[in-house]
């Protein structure tokens, strides 16, 4: 039953960025590279610290709250 299923699949809006939560993440993780723009000198580090954001940050965004 579906009621029982560990993993759910939620589908989000192609091509509607203001519904889709990710997009927001993306954000927040752009803003943080864009902060930290001095302390990246290469292309590896900007990468790290883009991956680092993720671990970082909090994601808490009203939208999220629209699925579930």
């Amino acid at each position: 039953a579906k009621s029982e299923w560990r993993v759910h699949r939620l589908l989000f809006a192609p091509n509607a960025p203001d519904q889709n939560p990710t997009e927001d993440c993306r954000l927040k993780a752009k803003n943080h590279l864009r902060k930290h723009i001095l302390q990246n000198q290469t292309f590896a580090q900007t990468v790290q610290c883009f991956k680092n954001a993720f671990n970082e940050l909090q994601f808490d965004f009203n939208k999220l709250q629209w699925y579930f």
